[in-house]
């Protein structure tokens, strides 16, 4: 009986993994310059394939927001080319000695950044994952399985050929970059159970996904995603600014995870401020769901349901609360939200410090769109997902988060008696 493909590659992923974390920081970097490169030649190629994938969804009825997050275009490979190039130019944190002390009997330790090992990404329709984890695991000394979605089989097929083997033909050892050809829910589903290759497996995607990969994983996960996220105008903020940041959060890109769900409004500037960003939300056809209060005063917007407050609609679909202050809106952030980005509008500073010390989330902005949740906005270079759990990472996973650590001590002699 011949061995899966999951089994083949696992293996494969696994001898990898000890080759790459010993490869020097040169060749990775220089690996990382090579998989730019081919990108940007192989541009073309990419494309035609990513239209396939396109045509495809189209026919098979993706919805919008499925369709932006699949798509690829000019701009969308150059901002892989640059990501590369940023994870290019990040310190390489193998190796990196993250605190050492001497023990009082001699014995001299070390705290070592290690990789992680084989890390596995199940993701949907996002092309620009494929390169994104395949850069931070590379430089982090990881080798990397992936494992999209059949939305964007095509895409991801070109891209990985790409990098792949410019990264082999500069050096990094041959296995490091694997994608899962075959995307049946059951190979999912084995990769999800393959303890044997797998040290870490991210699921990258919708609500569906995650919860599917966190409750049948027998590999540890990192849960990662979902975005319920809020922004709260509290009664001293500047209206004009709060209006675009609101708009920014919900408009710029609806169909992501760090794009607002939820708008909270004092109600001491509800009455001014909900008409202004209604018009400025109305722009883009902004379907507005509020509460009694908020319908009040903007008559003719749906009225908001207890499952509206819950959902992320990854739309043009915004909830809309009215609040009678920041106790009221830390409450309803914390009992609804996913721990992912939230945002308070405001002027003053102990309403902000209170907002930002008592929500519990990854990202917590003060006067900023919670867009700006995203490893390369941080100065990641690229993400490999944002962890909305405590453990072992939080936010924006960049390089570091994709490393453990080991001790390494030093002694001349000396055996413990007690």
């Amino acid at each position: 009986m011949n061995a899966s493909e999951i089994t083949q590659k696992g293996k494969i992923a696994k001898e990898a993994s000890r080759k790459l974390a010993l490869t020097s920081t040169k060749v990775k970097n220089y690996a990382l310059e090579r998989m730019a490169e081919a990108l940007e030649k192989n541009a073309k190629v990419i494309l035609d394939a990513n239209s396939v994938d396109l045509q495809a969804g189209e026919k098979k009825g993706l919805s919008r927001a499925l369709l932006d997050r699949l798509a690829l275009d000019g701009k969308r490979i150059k901002g892989m080319i640059e990501g590369l190039n940023v994870v290019k130019s990040l310190p390489d944190p193998i190796g990196e000695v993250i605190s050492e002390w001497e023990r009082p009997n001699g014995l001299k330790i070390k705290k070592v950044r290690v990789p992680l090992g084989v890390i596995g990404i199940i993701y949907e329709a996002r092309p620009n994952v494929t390169v994104d984890s395949a850069a931070l695991c590379l430089k982090s000394g990881n080798a990397v399985i992936l494992r999209g979605g059949s939305d964007a089989i095509q895409s991801n097929i070109e891209i990985a050929n790409t990098i792949s083997e410019a990264a082999y033909a500069a050096g990094v050892p041959e296995g490091s970059i694997q994608l899962i050809h075959d995307t049946k829910r059951e190979t999912a589903e084995e990769l999800m159970k393959a303890r044997e290759y797998v040290d870490i497996l991210i699921p990258r995607g919708g609500k569906s996904l995650i919860q599917t990969v966190v409750q049948k994983s027998q590999v540890p996960t990192i849960e990662t995603g979902e975005g319920n996220c809020h922004a709260y105008v509290e009664k001293t903020a500047d209206l004009k600014m709060a209006t675009e940041i609101v708009y920014n959060a919900k408009c710029q890109r609806p169909s992501v995870c760090n794009a607002i769900e939820t708008l909270l409004v004092d109600d001491l500037i509800a009455v001014e401020f909900l008409p202004i960003i209604k018009k400025k939300l109305d722009e883009n056809h902004v379907e507005l769901r509020g509460d009694a209060k908020a319908q009040k005063i903007l008559p003719g917007i749906k009225a908001a349901t207890e499952e509206d407050w819950r959902t992320e609609f990854l739309a043009l679909i915004l909830a809309v609360k009215v609040v009678s202050g920041v106790d009221e809106a830390i409450n309803h952030i914390n009992q609804y939200g996913t721990k992912h980005s939230e945002v308070i509008l405001t002027k003053d500073k102990k309403s902000a410090k209170k907002f930002q010390d008592e929500i519990d989330a990854a990202a917590v902005f003060i006067n900023a769109s919670t867009r700006f949740t995203d490893g390369f906005e941080f100065g990641f270079g690229a993400e490999i997902g944002i962890s909305t759990q405590k453990l072992h990472a939080r936010g924006p996973m960049g390089l570091p988060e994709l490393t453990s650590y080991k001790y390494l001590i030093e002694g001349n002699g000396q055996i413990r008696i007690v």
